[in-house]
């Protein structure tokens, strides 16, 4: 056979096979399914204890605004109480209203003397540390109308669990105290929570003494980072008035008073979660 008749059959033969499926196919991939997107974050919880403080620009005093926040969904709503301001009574509860959307929070004030408050701001969530607000405030009607500037506020950890430290009288001696069932209940219409739990003290003065719960203005509470105390013992009655520390489970530090009993001092006092 020719050369030129060789390769011409050698073609044919190559047509032929390529039409009856003999060429080489390319295997299925074999590469795994996409896997499936991330579910959609869940949406902030940012129920609880509030203590917020506004920085104005409009020349007013700073406030401070501690109370409760409630959630349901995307709404927003709660009571607390203006400090820091003689256009504002402390002791009267004020209505927040708002919504939530994302990270986004937006909150009106019910009209207390003609005035009302807004506040707006993001919310930060950070595992491990309490929620924290940034944002602006406007105060529009009545006798602080005008006054706008920034706020920020954090979520105060609810007070549960082992809390001791020491009472210090004016003379110098330390009487140890605390509780291993520290409990936080509530909020109450007034914004604040209740506290109960049973303290147990060494020294001459004390043995045990139980937690009167109250609702602002009546101890035992927490509203913001204030905290009061009321503790009946054996030997008289504890008044304790202190104030919690910004970090979560923070240092509780304030005075004390005594009285009834044998032992009927005044001092200064501390509770920490770290100490036993």
């Amino acid at each position: 056979m020719k050369h030129g008749e060789s390769t011409l059959w050698l073609l044919s033969v190559l047509v032929l096979l390529c039409g009856c499926g003999g060429g080489v196919r390319t295997p299925p991939s074999s590469s795994p399914p996409s896997p499936p997107s991330d579910p959609p974050p869940q949406g902030l919880n940012i129920a609880g204890n509030w203590q917020f403080s506004t920085t104005s620009t409009a020349g007013m005093p700073p406030l401070t605004i501690s109370g409760s926040i409630s959630q349901s969904g995307g709404s927003v709503n709660g009571a607390v109480h203006v400090d820091g301001s003689s256009c504002f009574d402390q002791p009267t509860a004020i209505s927040l209203t708002g919504t939530l959307t994302d990270a986004n929070i937006s909150l009106t004030s019910g009209s207390v003397s003609g005035q009302v408050i807004t506040l707006a701001g993001t919310i930060t969530n950070k595992e491990g540390f309490p929620n924290q607000l940034t944002g602006t405030y406007t105060i529009d009607g009545g006798c602080a109308s005008g006054d706008q500037g920034n706020v920020t506020g954090y979520s105060v950890e609810a007070f549960n669990g082992s809390w001791y430290g020491n009472l210090t009288t004016a003379g110098g001696a330390d009487i140890h105290w605390g509780t291993d069932q520290l409990g936080q209940v509530g909020p109450s219409s007034e914004g604040s929570f209740g506290l109960t739990g049973t303290f147990n003290f060494d020294g001459a003065c004390f043995t045990s003494g139980k937690l009167t719960p109250g609702t602002y203005p009546t101890p035992s509470f927490v509203l913001g980072t204030s905290v009061a105390l009321n503790v009946p013992t054996d030997n008289g009655t504890i008044a304790f008035v202190g104030t919690a520390g910004p970090d979560q489970g923070g240092l509780i530090v304030g005075t004390y008073t005594v009285t009834g009993g044998s032992c009927e001092s005044t001092g200064t006092g501390y509770l920490s979660p770290w100490e036993y």
